[in-house]
């Protein structure tokens, strides 16, 4: 079962659920649901997984300034680390870590978190550091981590001339699920070496690392055969011969289950060949050389090495069969151009003088060809708008650092041009500046936002300004000053009736009607008591009119008595809610008189803001577009040093082709002037 890559953002991934992990066997227990308990997180998450990760990081950061994380703080912190990794901002990165780990983050957080910035690190060339970000793991990474681990720590000391210690590393991983391999075929002491000076054309670049898929980003499978065959080179480069051939000759009898298998295999063979050449066992290295395929990235090497090999055998026939069918091949590739000699040479060794020189010859024309070709293309070069079309066609999404300039533009000779296209120099200074084109248009971009918000900044204003009579008038219905001694009288009356205990002051209009008509009966009845005998009111009458009068106040107290307690909790609930709506009638006039102050200052704090940041972004511009322009300057001087070291190997081809060819001449020479008979003495 394969598995997704390992994207280099994958310092991201230290909490160990953000992107798919290992493949894993069937009987491994599920990992535990992750839940996202924070939106703003969730946000942060969505435009990650867009690939839109400088969104996700400038989200990340404000969440970050306004505490909206959550619980996620932590992973949070580790995932803005593996953004700025992603960007090549190390130290900033190793800070976010330090303090991950100074806050006390698990060994698991900690080790994964100096793997990825080891692989980063390694992929940005710098193979010191990333060995001392390896250095600080503790123990083994979980799962297929750990094997991933050993491939990029083997990569790491292979780059660093340390092929004891990447040997260390990848025999373990190497070594799991192998058969032991197969012993190397015996070397045969009889057969003759090449030739002085044939060794010399070998290219050392054929024992170097697997240079085809990323082994990172591989199957487990796969990762293994890449550790096999790192193994074998490291073994063969620290002197252990017998050691590596073993593991690349296992390695170049395997069968092959798809296309990168199948480039492997040949690269496996092509080392296994160049090495025997450098031993001087010819019959060996055509023996490797023999199984790699006539069509396939290491052909022209394989066709190239077999001829020596040949040659070495004392069989130049065999070696002009092999030579002249790779000169008829791509004439930019540098194996092919050096077959042009290779063929020419096998011609003079067999004695048709005639047919070297005129080999030598044509290759000296196809040389001056490729050369002038080579020199269109460089001039090609000194234009910059095939750098905007070669962004054009290779424009990411935001700064995706990790993608490679697939899609050329058209240049002429534009084969001579790819393989200086295609190199890691190249490919790294073009996602640079590709980033550096991206930061100018958001710039620019936000420069019109902020344009944007000038205008809803001055409309804005200009309603404020428009309103401000309706909340002048707003304020004067909410002034509560002439209802304050009202308010304060009446709470002095409530007091007074409440110290009194006085019935008569929580009397509805019914009851206080009544005791009015009770107090003008009662004067009524005191005035007719005191009238002159002689009257017509009879005393019983007055008598019974007062008893009368008496029940009727009585029973009127009664009920006053009884509904006191209710009646002074109402008119205290009351009073108190007019003491609070005349607060909040305050409170709201002074928020007012404050929102109208404040709402001004805003404007002129907006303002400031929105200047300040053009101002920033102003002075922003002028640096990175020098950046930029300096940048791409230097992809057009990358692109042209390829070429022109194109042209110094072509010329170095030309020169010994010119030596050869006047070797030659000068053998014609002397043959043709030379006596009949040796002079007498």
């Amino acid at each position: 079962m394969s598995r997704r890559p390992l994207p280099l953002l994958a310092p991201l991934l230290i909490a160990g659920w953000m992107l798919a992990g290992p493949a894993r066997a069937a009987s491994d227990p599920p990992e535990p649901e992750h839940v996202v308990r924070a939106p703003h997180y969730g946000e942060v998450l969505f435009h990650f997984h867009q690939d839109q990760t400088f969104t996700a990081l400038t989200s990340l950061m404000v969440s970050q300034q306004f505490d909206r994380l959550g619980v996620h703080a932590d992973e949070a912190e580790v995932l803005r680390g593996g953004l700025l990794l992603s960007y090549g901002m190390h130290r900033e990165a190793g800070q976010v870590f330090e303090r991950l780990i100074d806050h006390g983050a698990t060994p698991e957080v900690r080790n994964r978190a100096w793997y990825y910035l080891a692989r980063v690190r390694y992929t940005r060339g710098e193979p010191q550091a990333a060995d001392a970000a390896l250095a600080h793991i503790q123990g083994e990474l979980p799962g297929a981590l750990d094997d991933d681990r050993r491939l990029l720590q083997a990569q790491v000391k292979l780059a660093l001339a340390q092929p004891a210690l990447a040997a260390e590393a990848l025999t373990p991983l190497a070594s799991a699920d192998q058969p032991r391999p197969p012993a190397p075929a015996p070397v045969d002491e009889d057969n003759p070496p090449p030739r002085p000076g044939l060794l010399a054309r070998l290219k050392s670049l054929v024992l170097a690392p697997f240079s085809g898929p990323d082994p990172l980003a591989a199957n487990d499978a796969d990762a293994r055969l890449f550790a096999r065959y790192n193994l074998g080179i490291a073994l063969i480069r620290q002197g252990d011969a017998t050691g590596g051939t073993r593991w690349l000759d296992a390695l170049g009898q395997m069968p092959a289950a798809n296309e990168e298998q199948r480039a492997l295999r040949d690269q496996a063979n092509l080392a296994l060949g160049y090495a025997a050449l450098q031993r001087e066992a010819p019959e060996q290295a055509r023996q490797y050389l023999e199984r790699i395929r006539l069509k396939g990235p290491s052909s022209d090497k394989a066709l190239l090495g077999y001829g020596w090999a040949a040659l070495g055998l004392k069989q130049p026939k065999l070696a002009l069969v092999s030579w002249t069918e790779l000169a008829q091949r791509d004439p930019s590739q540098p194996a092919v151009q050096e077959a042009r000699l290779a063929v020419s040479y096998a011609l003079a060794e067999l004695g048709a003088d005639t047919q070297a020189r005129d080999g030598y010859q044509s290759a000296l024309g196809s040389y001056q060809d490729e050369d002038q070709r080579l020199g269109e293309a460089i001039a090609a070069l000194e234009d910059p708008a095939w750098l905007d079309e070669l962004l054009a066609r290779n424009p990411g999404v935001e700064m995706a650092w990790f993608r490679d300039a697939e899609d050329v533009p058209h240049l002429p000779h534009l084969r001579l041009l790819a393989p200086a296209l295609a190199g890691h120099a190249f490919q790294e200074s073009f996602k640079t500046w590709r980033d550096l084109r991206f930061l100018q248009d958001n710039l620019a971009a936000w420069q019109e936002t902020l344009a944007v918000y000038r205008t809803m900044l001055d409309e804005r204003r200009k309603a404020f300004q428009e309103r401000l009579p309706d909340v002048a008038s707003q304020r004067q219905q909410l002034d509560s000053a002439a209802l304050l001694p009202r308010q304060q009288q009446l709470d002095g009356e409530l007091a007074q009736a409440e110290a009194d205990a006085d019935g008569r002051a929580f009397a509805d209009p019914a009851q206080r009607a009544l005791l009015q008509r009770a107090d003008r009966a009662r004067d009524t009845l005191a005035r007719l008591q005191a009238a002159p005998a002689g009257q017509d009111v009879p005393t019983a009458t007055l008598q019974d009119a007062a008893e009368r009068l008496r029940i009727l106040q009585g029973l009127l107290a009664w009920d006053l008595s009884q509904a006191y307690p209710e009646r002074r909790w109402a008119a205290r609930k009351a009073l108190g809610d007019s003491a609070q709506g005349l607060q909040q009638a305050q409170a709201a006039r002074q928020a007012l008189d404050q929102a109208a102050r404040d709402e001004a200052q805003r404007f002129v704090q907006f303002q400031q803001r929105i200047d300040e940041l053009s101002r920033r972004i102003q002075a922003l511009q002028a640096p990175l577009a020098t950046a930029s322009t300096q940048q791409a300057q230097a992809l057009s001087r990358l692109a042209q040093d390829g070429l022109r070291q194109q042209q110094e190997r072509l010329a170095g081809y030309a020169q010994q082709a010119r030596y050869a060819l006047a070797q030659l001449l000068d053998r014609g020479r002397d043959a043709s002037t030379e006596p009949e008979h040796a002079p007498t003495p």
